[in-house]
């Protein structure tokens, strides 16, 4: 049986294959959503291949919209933001290499959402994701203001987020 995982209170991925040079899934984004964060990846490469509904995708800037069959590659480094503000839900498939720790990011943000350690808007809150932002690095960057001042809030508020239980779930890689 696939595992799917909850990513944000709309989007959530079922992991179709996971190996050291490949994760892919099958990712679906709810109706009416708005734009995550800017963010990047630094050492993987992404490819996404829209197959029903319609997302708004912006990389480096450029924006647009993608529809069923329509694919877009998002090279590693690239600012990027993908979302489906339509009226119906969207899916996609999308696959990340090398897959480096993609999974276990999903996994950790998924087990947020199952412990029901989420804000009322359904998202984890900032101890969380300055835990999370610090110990993925390697997965997920935040473009957003200068790289070092956001490293030097990240890594002042990760301590409380680590002492409030937040990080990767037992077993998991750690201290990256």
């Amino acid at each position: 049986m696939a595992e799917t995982l909850k990513i944000t209170p709309s989007e959530s991925v079922t992991v179709v294959s996971s190996t050291p040079e490949l994760l892919e899934v099958e990712a679906s984004w709810g109706p009416h959503g708005s734009p995550p964060p800017k963010h990047f990846h630094p050492a993987q490469d992404e490819h996404f291949e829209v197959r029903f509904g319609r997302l708004r995708v912006r990389v480096d800037g450029d924006e647009r919209e993608l529809g069923p069959g329509d694919t877009i590659d998002v090279p590693r480094d690239a600012v990027h933001q993908m979302w489906n503000e339509g009226d119906e839900e969207a899916g996609a498939l999308w696959q990340t290499r090398p897959a480096g720790r993609t999974r276990e990011w999903f996994e950790t943000i998924d087990s947020l959402h199952r412990e029901e350690r989420v804000g009322r808007n359904g998202m984890p809150g900032p101890l969380a994701f300055a835990t999370l932002l610090t110990e993925y690095r390697d997965v997920f960057r935040l473009a957003v203001g200068p790289q070092p001042l956001i490293r030097g809030v990240l890594a002042a508020l990760a301590p409380l987020g680590r002492l409030r239980g937040y990080g990767p779930p037992p077993g998991g890689a750690g201290g990256r």
